[in-house]
């Protein structure tokens, strides 16, 4: 099996008809080193991407294995300050060829239209295949640290600990629910209805 030390590189577009003319088991190694591209919005990158890309020959086509780190631009879901938050994303793909490598005609697709393919010029659109794992990486609810607690709803400042605000007035209408308090489940008695007599029946 042929192997190479990882070459840094600064776009995602790898040419690899060589590595097809290969036989299974030929490897290529990229060292992903300070690499911006543009995302699907509202996603916006805060570092470039960097890791290690291998490409291994298939009897099929390539296996493309990744392990990337990256950062995105985000706000926090309770107090909307500005974050970033890292990732640490892992492709493993299978990429088929689009094009017979001798030939240089289409091949035909329609039985695997789901699999990844390479350009008709045998070249690896690596980004794509970038975008599509920051996409499901990105969390749900982003988080500046897990016990921010968020914003007063009364005035919008951070809600820390011993934040609050003095009584306003109460409408008067809403003041009797002031004394109201929660009934004691153990406090409950059972309710009996009273006995009645049955009722009479109607003479035909």
């Amino acid at each position: 099996m042929s192997r190479r030390r990882p070459r840094p590189v600064e776009i995602l577009t790898f040419p690899l008809a060589g590595l097809l003319a290969e036989g299974p088991g030929s490897q290529r190694a990229f060292r992903i080193a300070a690499v911006v591209i543009p995302l699907d919005e509202p996603l916006e990158l805060a570092e470039p991407i960097e890791g290690v890309l291998r490409v291994s020959r298939t009897n099929r086509g390539l296996l493309v294995d990744a392990r990337l780190q990256a950062s995105l631009r985000e706000v926090c879901s309770r107090c909307l300050a500005e974050i970033e938050v890292r990732l640490e994303l892992e492709i493993s793909e299978e990429v088929l060829p689009s094009v017979d490598l001798l030939t240089g005609l289409p091949l035909d697709t329609t039985s695997e239209p789901d699999v990844e393919r390479l350009t008709t010029g045998h070249e690896l659109d690596f980004g794509r295949l970038v975008r599509a794992a920051i996409a499901l990486a990105e969390p749900i609810a982003p988080l500046c640290r897990p016990d921010c607690p968020g914003l007063c709803p009364v005035c919008g400042a951070l809600a820390v600990a011993g934040h609050g605000h003095p009584d306003e007035a109460v409408d008067p209408r809403l003041a009797p629910l002031l004394d109201w308090q929660p009934v004691d489940a153990e406090a409950v008695t059972d309710y009996t209805p009273p006995d009645r007599p049955a009722p009479a029946r109607r003479r035909r």
